[in-house]
């Protein structure tokens, strides 16, 4: 059973802080939390029931540095906590991705989501953004991305507490949460 999902931020990116998932998942099995990964940008499903959020992000970013020589922020959230980021999302968020680029920025436990929203920049017009339960929706009008200022949150102090996933990978890894 999966209890948690570990979201690692700037793995396998343009050849930097290379992190092979097999790899990554044998040593998280070797610390007794069996894993399943998707893609190779840092998704871990892990079965840890005996620790907790924090635990779980301390455990993978062990892992991290210790055997693959990478600091990164690691956000963990209980599955559950993934399944309700997607349940709760805002009416009809995610459901345009011809008209909208939609992402969810996962906070670290103990980040109100609403301080973190009023982080974001804002191109009326262009952005529009959420708080949700430990997360930030925000989305895009894709003919006008370039415009956007959702990569300047990468300059607030808030960002070294999150890391950002788009729709598409949020939803799947809830479908793999669900066929677990």
């Amino acid at each position: 059973m999966t209890s948690h999902v570990a979201l690692i931020r700037g793995i396998n990116v343009g050849g930097r802080n290379a992190v092979p998932m097999a790899k990554l998942r044998d040593l998280l099995d070797a610390r007794g939390a069996p894993s399943r990964t998707y893609i190779q940008s840092g998704n871990v499903l892990l079965d840890a029931p005996h620790l907790d959020e924090a635990g779980v992000a301390d455990l993978v970013a062990g892992v991290l540095l210790e055997d693959f020589d990478v600091d990164t922020v690691v956000v963990a959230v209980t599955a559950a906590t993934m399944r309700a980021a997607v349940d709760e999302a805002p009416a009809g968020f995610g459901t345009e991705p011809d008209t909208y680029h939609s992402d969810v920025a996962f906070l670290r436990p103990g980040v109100d989501a609403r301080q973190a929203l009023g982080e974001f920049s804002m191109r009326e017009g262009v952005d529009a953004g959420w708080a949700g339960e430990g997360v930030v929706y925000f989305r895009r009008l894709s003919a006008q991305r370039t415009r956007s200022r959702m990569s300047s949150i990468a300059t607030k102090p808030v960002y070294k507490d999150m890391t950002i996933r788009n729709w598409a990978t949020t939803t799947r890894l809830v479908a793999m949460l669900d066929e677990a």
